[in-house]
């Protein structure tokens, strides 16, 4: 069995990666571990690459279409690591998973609508919001006071989603790393289907769930959740292949995805490119092993990181995520204001970690931080961190 390296630092400069490369912009200097953008720094798999490479070949890249067996793979991968049986039928085209969402929300609301989200969630939703003219909709997490953990607030749900035309879920969800339980989403499907709410279900991570926890599919959950919800997914973040803008969008309701697809329609993005198709195709025939991979890496980075903060600096509350390569670390107890906790960071530690602000107010004394990346450098990055603690006797 072939064994994939994540060990090896790969140098990203020159290769206009926003990670790296924009770092004087976002964080006033470039004197920082980048571990911010949800971004890996593995290099891509090999199996892709050799695709792309055999497609290179090929001196022209002219117009092209998705065949019957860009739909199979990604039938296959949904019911191997889903469990979801989907009819092709079903699937239609995103660049992005933010994209597809932005499509789905049009499709099935008006000017001035609500959206319901649940921060402290990913900023693009309540941005994507606001840009088309529908109102955002909070319905907060609630974080246990001693545990940590985030749950839905179900009778807030309740009356939040009488205001609102549809629901973006974010599952497994992004900040905090919850997997919604089995049981959490057919609350949430019976509150939607109560207010007649369309579910559009960003499940970009689903691939990162860690044992024990399983990322369920809410639209397999029963017909009423499939018939009312748009899910996303994409080989972005799985495969570290974001730059190729290639997403999808599951819709088994016939007129919801009439609905979507009009929509996508009217920007005429339909075609996608040719290396994004050929990326997806080959990660979701061959990807089983890799995956299977990067989730032990993944876990021992994670285990890494609490350990460390746990150990060495137990003022800053860590959380293992129970998916994703994110971590949300709680600052709070320091008692510094947001601008004060991002300075201290950055100028003083060295780290561009992501400012826990902007996925809302929920999340101010938050950071958001990337694990993805060779463990030696999280090795430097919370070595750095805990020397700058000590200095200022924090």
């Amino acid at each position: 069995m072939k064994r994939y390296d994540f060990d090896t630092y790969i140098d990203r400069i020159g290769t206009d990666c926003e990670k790296y490369e924009t770092l004087n912009s976002v964080f006033g200097t470039d004197r920082v571990i980048p571990l911010w953008i949800a971004d890996m720094d593995f290099a891509t798999a090999d199996f892709i690459v050799e695709a792309m490479e055999r497609r290179m070949q090929h001196p022209v890249f002219g117009y092209t279409f998705r065949p019957q067996c860009y739909s199979d793979a990604i039938r296959g991968w949904v019911e191997r690591h889903g469990g979801w049986k989907i009819d092709p039928a079903w699937i239609a085209f995103s660049p992005g998973v933010v994209a597809g969402i932005t499509f789905g929300m049009l499709s099935c609301t008006e000017p001035g609508d609500g959206v319901v989200i649940q921060p402290p969630v990913y900023h693009p939703f309540g941005n994507t919001i606001r840009a088309n003219g529908r109102q955002v909709v909070n319905n907060p997490l609630v974080q246990d006071p001693e545990t940590g953990a985030y749950r839905i607030d179900f009778e807030d749900l309740d009356r939040k989603l009488a205001q609102a035309r549809a629901f973006i879920l974010c599952n497994p969800h992004n900040p905090t790393g919850r997997v919604f339980t089995r049981d959490e989403l057919l609350q949430i499907g019976e509150l939607c289907r109560k207010h007649d709410v369309t579910i559009i279900s960003d499940e970009i991570h689903g691939d990162f769930a860690f044992r024990p926890h399983e990322h369920l599919h809410i639209a397999a959950l029963s017909e009423d959740l499939a018939a009312r919800t748009i899910t996303l997914i994409a080989p972005s973040k799985t495969f570290n292949v974001a730059g190729f803008s290639t997403a999808v969008a599951i819709a088994p309701n016939p007129e919801r995805r009439a609905a979507y697809q009009a929509e996508v329609d009217k920007i005429h993005i339909e075609n996608g490119n040719i290396f994004g198709s050929v990326a997806l195709k080959t990660a979701y025939e061959q990807g089983d092993e890799w995956i299977a991979q990067l989730l032990d890496y993944l876990q021992g980075n994670i285990d890494f990181v609490y350990d460390f903060i746990t150990a060495n600096i137990p003022s800053v509350r860590c959380y293992k995520p129970e998916a994703t390569f994110l971590m949300w670390l709680d600052f709070r107890a320091w008692g510094m204001d947001q601008s004060t906790l991002n300075r201290f960071l950055v100028h003083e530690a060295g780290l561009g970690l992501g400012d826990g602000s902007i996925y809302g107010v929920e999340g101010t004394g938050f950071e958001r931080l990337n694990v993805g990346t060779p463990r030696s450098v999280l090795e430097r990055a919370m070595h750095q961190l805990l020397e700058a603690v000590r200095k200022r006797g924090l």
